[in-house]
């Protein structure tokens, strides 16, 4: 009949409302404290919900699965990125990078996700690209411009690989806080950004 309408266009409104950005952040952010509470094994989507104050329904239409919703979660990390410091010295950008991997590995929640992902990414190959991603990547091209200009300041010499030089900088950082999981001594940092330097200048 000519005065009907398609009804595409009615429907839209109430999408747009059941995905507000809001409740969205909300499932987020309950996903986070659910993973550090019972870890990925034991999480439910009922739990997320829970947390979030929302019905099972608004999580099943943002993802189809708690897999899916963690993965997107790890790799929202992965497009943050982190700032390259800018110190004006082989030393002072490792110690910068060092004092934020350190920041961010002893965060509580973080502290306890981060070790239960490395073990779930040893089981579906889908969470280690994620977590290659969020953990390794952003890291990866900070270290490489830190190599490029300690380099063009002529701290480094040319062909220094910037993946060893990450592995020797915050190697044992991961080790100490997302392996190991003791706390850092008075003066961690400091001692492991000299020990660096002197490996990667050696």
């Amino acid at each position: 009949m000519p005065f009907m309408t398609d009804p595409t266009p009615r429907r839209a409104p109430a999408g747009a409302a059941v995905l507000r950005e809001d409740v969205t952040e909300a499932i987020r952010a309950a996903v986070f404290e659910e993973l550090a509470a019972v870890g990925f094994a034991r999480m439910s989507i009922e739990g997320i919900a829970r947390r979030a104050g929302v019905g099972k329904t608004a999580v099943y239409r943002r993802w189809k699965s708690k897999l899916s919703l963690v993965l997107d979660l790890v790799g929202a990390f992965a497009v943050q990125g982190m700032p390259a410091p800018a110190t004006g010295s082989l030393h002072g950008d490792v110690r910068a990078l060092l004092e934020v991997a350190a920041h961010a590995l002893r965060h509580p929640v973080a502290s306890q996700v981060i070790p239960d992902l490395l073990v779930e990414a040893a089981r579906h190959p889908e969470i280690a690209d994620a977590v290659t991603a969020a953990l390794l990547d952003g890291q990866q091209g900070v270290m490489t411009r830190i190599v490029r200009e300690a380099v063009a300041r002529g701290e480094l010499p040319e062909g220094t690989d910037p993946g060893r030089a990450l592995d020797l900088v915050v190697g044992p950082l991961y080790w100490r806080l997302a392996v190991v999981r003791t706390p850092l001594p008075e003066g961690y940092v400091d001692d492991l950004a000299r020990s660096a330097v002197a490996a990667l200048t050696a």
